[in-house]
């Protein structure tokens, strides 16, 4: 097969109705590695790269509730900056570059997906469609 790990996937497909922030990021620990009073962060198996983690809520108005927030693991030598607040919003819209998806069986037995990107940024302006009076 030539699909062999990660995914790659963009933005868009994952959140097409956009995503925003609802914490902070923090660098990811790494449980069996770590030790009585040693924590040891993960690192990423292919780069090396260390491995952060954004809690984010789901712009679709179709998701349940508790499937509304999902955490998007980042890989970046430093802590992710997050973008800045809109005014007048109380949480921040937020886009992920680098995207890849990877599929993996949960606890519950149940498809799920893990989320990494190597970015975030404030979200692009979306383009409408061209309307078919412009095009006539």
């Amino acid at each position: 097969m030539a699909i062999q790990g990660p995914i790659p996937i963009s933005f868009d497909q994952v959140f097409p109705h956009g995503c925003f922030l609802v914490g902070q990021a923090e660098q990811v620990k790494d449980f069996d590695a770590s030790t009585n009073g040693r924590t040891v962060y993960a690192k990423d198996k292919t780069t090396g790269q260390p491995v952060w983690q954004v809690p984010v809520m789901d712009g679709d108005p179709t998701v349940k509730a508790s499937q509304k927030t999902v955490a998007v693991k980042i890989l970046s030598e430093t802590e992710p900056t997050a973008p800045p607040a809109v005014p007048g919003l109380p949480i921040t819209p937020v886009e992920f570059v680098g995207m890849t998806v990877t599929p993996y069986v949960g606890q519950t037995g149940r498809l799920a997906y893990s989320i990494r990107a190597t970015g975030m940024r404030s979200p692009r302006a979306k383009q409408a469609p061209a309307s078919k009076e412009a095009a006539a």
